[in-house]
């Protein structure tokens, strides 16, 4: 009798065209490897909150990363209530007093702006250091990747924001309005400023160096915040600069939040706002993730 056991051998899957062999251990396909595979809202909201804590985290060990958030409130309200306080509240018919409650509504617009500029040198910077590099390996949805960072600086823009209220309240400022006022005038400000994040993260994905962001963010953000209502009545201005301050989007931030701190029409104001926010949201952040996905 023959008693010569028999071996079955089973024949490797035949690896489609154009796929890499797998190797000793390797279980995840290629689509996994990517993240450009499917995920779902709750896979994407549970990335996006692993991503806002491993960013929170990073701020808790360099402390000094907040200081910008903590001492341009202070700086900016001192300096302009002390130095234009006098004559500007004058030509509104008041004292420096009266330009507390002018300028710090408006300062909210100007801090947004601040806050989001760093956002663009932040992404650039974790390019540089191959931070990024390391995420787009990941099975995470690229996206996810430039939320979770918007969402923890906005965190920083309203603790900003709590400094410089703080701030106008200790120089005098009064809500003429109601508390909900204010508060909807610190959301309006932080939804502009979150749709603002999407432009200077787009310029860090697209300039080499952290410091041409700053350079070409500083180029735009002058004209735009001194070309404004922020710190000062339009009425003065030439005609032509008139007609820059109308359209400018800062002006229209500027006036709805005041509008809601000191009473006065809101409507127009806060909707225009509402509109460049969804407007600025819906072109940059498609471009800024498909720049993420692409940038080498």
């Amino acid at each position: 009798m023959n008693t010569t056991p028999t071996t079955t051998t089973t024949a490797p899957p035949t690896p489609r065209p154009g796929s890499a062999p797998a190797g000793p251990g390797t279980a995840r396909t290629p689509a996994a490897a990517s993240g450009e595979g499917r995920i779902g809202l709750r896979g994407n909201l549970r990335h996006i909150g692993a991503l806002a804590r491993r960013n929170a985290l990073q701020i808790k060990a360099d402390p000094e990363s907040m200081f910008d958030v903590l001492l341009m409130p202070i700086i900016f309200t001192l300096l302009f209530v002390y130095v234009f306080g006098g004559s500007v509240g004058a030509s509104l018919g008041g004292s420096r007093d009266d330009y507390v409650n002018y300028v710090v509504p408006g300062l909210m617009a100007m801090i947004g702006m601040n806050v989001a500029m760093a956002v663009g040198t932040g992404v650039n910077d974790d390019f540089r250091k191959g931070v990024m590099d390391r995420f787009r390996t990941m099975p995470i949805a690229r996206s996810s990747v430039l939320i979770a960072k918007i969402v923890v600086e906005i965190g920083r823009m309203l603790v900003a924001i709590a400094i410089l209220l703080g701030m106008g309240f200790l120089l005098g400022m009064e809500i003429k309005t109601s508390v909900l006022h204010l508060f909807a005038a610190v959301g309006l400000s932080a939804v502009f400023g979150a749709s603002l994040m999407w432009i200077f993260i787009l310029l860090g994905l697209t300039m080499k160096t952290a410091q041409a962001v700053q350079g070409v963010a500083m180029i735009v953000l002058m004209p735009l915040q001194f070309g404004s209502s922020i710190f000062a009545p339009t009425s003065t201005m030439p005609g032509w600069l008139q007609t820059f301050t109308d359209v400018n989007p800062l002006s229209n931030l500027a006036d709805a939040a005041r509008a809601l701190v000191n009473g006065g029409p809101v409507a127009h104001s806060a909707w225009i706002t509402l509109a460049w926010a969804a407007g600025i949201t819906l072109v940059t952040a498609p471009l800024a993730v498909a720049k993420f996905r692409k940038k080498s």
